[in-house]
């Protein structure tokens, strides 16, 4: 039985409806709201997740695409629709629809002789309890790993401040601040499981409105797309809380004793006692442990990850200057407004070129979404602007070329599916470059080919030994004192 901290408290466990207060009619009214509200929000509604659930491959995928429903049967293509206050539309029409099935249910039911709705009021809360933890659970375990928020790349760390948009900026401290992350992660685990348990759900609640508030607001300070699910999720942990506000209100500031006691069905019989705790422990063994194995596998050994894990160019991650640059064996100078010749060239550690030029590419404004193949992983170059061109590549050490692909193409889960965007991005791929790769010396590489224009390119490059202040050792820092 849930209960708070009281100077006493009562174990008398009041089951049966007739031993609780009659609800007044507004409190029904309300009730009825709230019902429909929660019931929208909570209960996929759309086709797309049901198709989505049904031709699932895996467990994993099956169980990932339940945990991370967001009720989005709404929206508003404007700017204020994706990071404002637009993006609750959703929101606006449930209580539009529980306002009017509301009225409905109250109609219908003024005859009625029902006293309250303590049974349906308890099984709400259950189904809004398991939403909140199975969502927040499956969020904690992608920081805890960590996962969503990855270390900054080596061309991350080298872009200028003004060229990140600002949800990256966000992003790169927390992937900066790893056991932040870490302990995030474990926080909100903790408090998805605290969920599970009805002695446990204020403390839980609490935690998950204050966590989840704080990554709300820093969404919208950062425009980080994702302050309606986390908002999601600090609305229902209210409605959890509510049914508290009037003992602790007795107790702190009036200062009375309160006993409390909350409606819970009672379990007569053996059968339905059996029923209701395994499916409870059931549940709770799946989208805890196994669902923490899971997400472990799909990361680590599947290697669906936000960066790219194919190992680059042997002994090449760094940053290098452009030493020397020839466009069909014309020498080009070194000017910092030239739209053709390269600034600079990152090697990552993973097998991603970049270049920097004077010129404008398109920007990606997804989080990243975890993809299966390197090419297809954009979290690299997710928001950021600069003028840097970000190139997937496969090495060909028997002839010593490198066969690149352009990743700065858009992105399918921002233009939408359809048939154009997959033959646009067919077309892209198939446009690969060869490049041939020369090793002068440990810190010289010579690259010679053409570029996506066919003109000829040769580029010196030279490596830099760049110290970022992310990476420095506490011995390699100087304080000013």
């Amino acid at each position: 039985m849930e209960t708070l901290v009281t100077s006493k408290i009562h174990t008398q466990n009041l089951t049966e409806p007739n031993q609780w207060q009659v609800w007044n009619r507004w409190e029904k009214i309300l009730f009825r709201i709230a019902f429909i509200f929660i019931f929208l929000l909570i209960i996929p509604v759309t086709t797309d997740w049901y198709s989505k659930a049904i031709s699932s491959k895996t467990v994993f995928a099956f169980l990932n695409n339940l945990t991370g429903y967001r009720p989005n049967f709404y929206s508003l293509q404007t700017p204020s629709g994706r990071w404002g206050i637009g993006a609750y539309a959703t929101w606006g029409v449930a209580l539009i629809v529980a306002l009017l099935g509301a009225s409905i249910w109250t109609f219908i039911a003024r005859k009625s002789k029902r006293t309250n709705y303590n049974t349906l009021y308890y099984w709400l809360r259950v189904a809004v309890r398991y939403r909140i933890a199975i969502g927040i659970i499956a969020f904690g375990f992608l920081k805890l790993y960590p996962m969503q928020m990855p270390d900054p790349s080596i061309s991350n760390l080298d872009t200028n401040f003004g060229d990140y948009n600002t949800y990256k900026i966000y992003w790169q401290i927390v992937g900066v601040s790893i056991w932040y992350e870490i302990v995030l992660g474990l926080v909100e685990i903790v408090a998805g499981v605290l969920l599970f348990f009805r002695g446990t759900v204020a403390i839980g609640a609490v935690l998950v409105a204050g966590v989840l508030y704080n990554i709300a607001h820093a969404n919208f300070a950062y425009d980080g797309g994702v302050h309606v699910y986390s908002s999601f999720f600090v609305l229902l942990s209210l409605f959890l809380l509510i049914q508290y506000v009037p003992n602790l209100w007795r107790l702190l500031i009036l200062k009375k004793e309160v006993t409390p006691n909350y409606y819970y069905p009672p379990l007569k019989t053996k059968k339905q006692r059996s029923i209701f705790y395994s499916t409870k422990y059931a549940f709770v063994i799946v989208f805890t442990i196994i669902f923490a194995y899971l997400r472990y596998d799909v990361h680590y050994h599947v290697g669906q990850l936000k960066e790219p894990i194919t190992p680059g160019l042997p002994n090449a991650a760094g940053y290098y200057n452009v030493t020397e640059f020839k466009l069909n064996g014309k020498l080009l100078p070194f000017n910092p407004l030239d739209s053709v010749r390269w600034r600079s060239v990152v090697f990552e550690r993973w097998s991603t070129l970049i270049y920097q030029v004077h010129k404008p590419f398109s920007i990606s404004l997804a989080n990243g979404t975890p993809n299966p193949k390197d090419i297809d992983r954009s979290y690299e170059l997710a928001g950021i602007a600069g003028g840097r061109r970000f190139l997937y590549y496969t090495i060909d050490h028997k002839m010593q070329n490198l066969i690149l692909q352009d990743k700065n193409r858009p992105s399918r889960d921002e233009d939408g599916p359809g048939k154009k965007n997959k033959l646009k991005e067919k077309v892209v791929k198939e446009q690969k470059l060869v490049w041939h790769f020369k090793r002068d010396g440990k810190n010289r590489i010579i690259l010679s080919g053409l570029n996506d224009r066919k003109d000829s390119l040769y580029v010196v490059l030279d490596k830099v030994d760049r110290k970022f202040a992310s990476k420095l050792d506490r011995s390699e820092l100087k304080f000013n004192k």
